[in-house]
This record gives structure tokens, sequence and C-alpha cells, in this order.
């Protein structure tokens, strides 16, 4: 069960308590400094009160700029309203302190009261009356002052508040944009696999591989386990990430017997390292289909991961027949690499693939280093 949340008005309508406290003190401190004299209680009271009022109007201000704000094409008509709000709330607050005072002399100063009554006699309604006007006109001008304050206020709070749902609400779409355009990259890496497998198996049933097939067949099985129990994030750990790359090796070892040789350098302690889901099985996967599987002799494929200072670096090297220019042709989906790195590293990543001095490609993954934990990543360590 979570706290409850401390509401803007309550604040502001606490903040208005320092001057109460800190006007009764000042009464009383320059009562003994100025000799004014011994401060009464009606008068401390009522020094109190002067400033309470304020917080306990404050929720009604907030209220009223909720209900009417001064923005948009009824600006003039709200403002208007809270101009007669502001005199309504002054008029109100001025005719309530004078009763208050009234009451408090009643109670505290009673003989001064009958004494003001009696010096007043038949004119005591008129007195009175002065006396209340008197006091509104000159307390009019301060209390615009708080009733504009407190609204200007309320509106700041709600216009930032607003401000802050949008980021929010922009964050939210950017990221489920971010992890669409990252499940369509998926969605067209896996085909690629499926179709590239099933072409081996039937190589294996037309030529009568019974068992090589069905060991196929298992391995496709969980390698499509893999995938369905992916990661939304699109991230694996080094470790899974290497283990389908064996199982997809398994697969085209049946495909090409004796013509292919792997060997894995994998660096202590990155076994948790987070990695793209399926990239270096890519890198693997191009490295075999368009460089080993077209020599005639058999291959030599290189897996090796380390880790660079902050990042960690996939680097997948073939002795096939290697690529003329600067980059692969189209067909080998590196494109669609680069475009997964960028959604999920942003300038951070890169991915180079070159020809090989003895023969062959290089193609090296660079991201940066961040462990894999439970539904996520940890970044920086």
């Amino acid at each position: 069960m979570s706290a409850p949340r401390l509401k803007p008005w309550m604040l502001v309508s606490a903040i208005w308590l320092w001057p109460a406290i800190f006007g009764v003190v000042n009464r009383l401190v320059q009562g003994r400094l100025q000799d004014w004299g011994p401060a009464s209680a009606s008068e401390l009271l009522f020094q109190f009160w002067d400033w309470v009022a304020y917080a306990l109007v404050t929720p009604a201000i907030f209220w009223a700029s909720t209900r009417w704000p001064v923005v948009g094409e009824r600006l003039r008509r709200h403002f208007a309203i809270h101009l007669g709000l502001a005199l309504l709330f002054c008029v109100v607050w001025a005719v309530v302190g004078k009763l208050l005072q009234l009451v408090l002399g009643a109670i505290f100063e009673p003989d001064a009261l009958l004494k003001a009554i009696s010096d007043a006699g038949p004119d005591l309604g008129f007195v009175v009356a002065r006396n209340v006007v008197s006091w509104i006109a000159t307390t009019v001008p301060f209390g615009v002052v708080v009733y504009t304050t407190v609204a200007a206020l309320a509106h700041a709070i709600s216009y930032f508040a607003e401000a802050r749902d949008r980021e929010l609400q922009l964050a939210r779409l950017s990221e489920q944009l971010a992890t669409a355009r990252l499940s369509a990259l998926q969605a067209q890496v896996n085909p690629h696999f499926l179709f590239n497998t099933l072409n081996t198996l039937v190589v294996l049933v037309r030529d009568g591989d019974r068992a090589g097939a069905v060991r196929i067949i298992e391995l496709m099985s969980e390698v499509f386990r893999r995938i369905l129990r992916r990661d939304p994030n699109d991230e694996s750990a080094l470790d899974d990430e290497l283990e389908l790359v064996r199982q997809y090796l398994a697969i085209e070892a049946a495909r090409f017997p004796d013509r292919l040789r792997v060997t894995f350098d994998i660096a202590r302690g990155l076994e948790t390292a987070a990695v793209p889901s399926f990239a270096l099985q890519h890198l693997v996967e191009n490295a075999i289909r368009h460089g080993i599987a077209r020599r005639e002799d058999a291959g030599q494929l290189w897996v090796t991961v380390a880790r660079i200072a902050d990042l960690l670096v996939l680097t997948v090297v073939d002795d096939g027949i290697g690529i003329t220019g600067g980059e692969p042709p189209a067909g080998h989906g590196i494109a669609n690499t680069r475009e997964r790195l960028r959604a999920l590293y942003g300038p951070q990543a890169s991915l180079t693939v070159e020809p090989r001095a003895e023969g062959g490609t290089v193609a090296s993954l660079r991201i940066p280093h961040r462990e894999r934990v439970q539904g996520g990543t940890d970044a920086g360590r």
C-alpha cells in the first residue's frame, strides 16, 4: 500500500502557518522592545487568525484555478471570474475578521468592548458599519495580491504537472515505438534463420540421411524454444547467445560434414554480458553461407568475444571466399543489424565488415559493455 501523496494545496496552506507564528512572536518581542505594552490574548489570536485565514481559503483558490483556468479561448471570462472571486474573498475575509475581533473582545476584554459600545451610543450601527467598510478598504489591496499570488502559483503547478505528464507520455510512446521497431527488425531475422535451416533439412531428407534429419529437427525445436522465450528487451546474455550459435553450427555441421572447423575464444567473466539477440548468430550465419559454403574444401571459422575498456567486441572471422569492395552486397542483413544496434545503443555501437588480409571476411561488432540481469540490463559495470 503506497503512502498518500501530498497535494500542492496542502503544502501551500501549511506555508501560511509560518507568517502566522512569526507574526505572533514578532508582536510579543516588539511589545517588549518598543514599549508597546504586553500583548493581549485577543490581539495575539487575531494576529494568528489574520494569516491562518489565507491557509483556509487556499484549497478553494486552487479549486477555482482548476475550474476556471486563465488560458485559451475563455481567458478573459475566466480572468473576470477570478477578479470577482478575489474581491469577494477580500470582503468575506474582512467581515469575518471583524466579527472574530468582536467575539475575541467579548471573551477576553468585555469591559473595553462595553465601553466602546457605550461611547458609540445611538450611533453604534453607523460606527460598526464605518469600521467594517474602512477595514475592507484597507485590506482589499493586500487581499487581492494574496489571491492572485495563490492563483498564479496554482496555475504554475498545474502547467508544470501537465508538462511533466506530456513528457512521460512522449517517453512512453517513444519506448513503445522503439520496441515495435525492434520487433519488426527481429521478425526479419527469425524467418531468415528458419528458411536456411529448412533448406538444410531438405538436403538431408533428399540424401536419405534420416538420423541427420532427426537431429536437425531436434536442434530446430531447441532453437525455436529459445526464440519463443526471447526477452522483449531484445537482448540476451552472452552465454545464451553462444549456446544458440553452437546449436546453429550443429545444424550447419550436418549440412557440411567435415567441411567446417570452428574455434571459440571467449574471454572469461563475460558470460552474463548483454548482447543483441541473434546478432552473433547472424554474423556466423553470414560467414558460413556467403564465405565458407562457397569454398570447395573445408573452411575455418573463428568466434572471438573480448572486452576492451567499456566496449564488448564480438568478432567473427572466416577464411571463405571473402568480399570484394568495402561492404558486403545486399542480402547479408548487415543494414538490418546496424538498424537494431542504432535502436538499442545509439552511436556507441558499430558493426564493421571488411575483407581479411589472408582471405575471407572479418565482421566486428562493438557495443557498450553491461551486465544482463533478470528482465533487463544493468548498465556501466
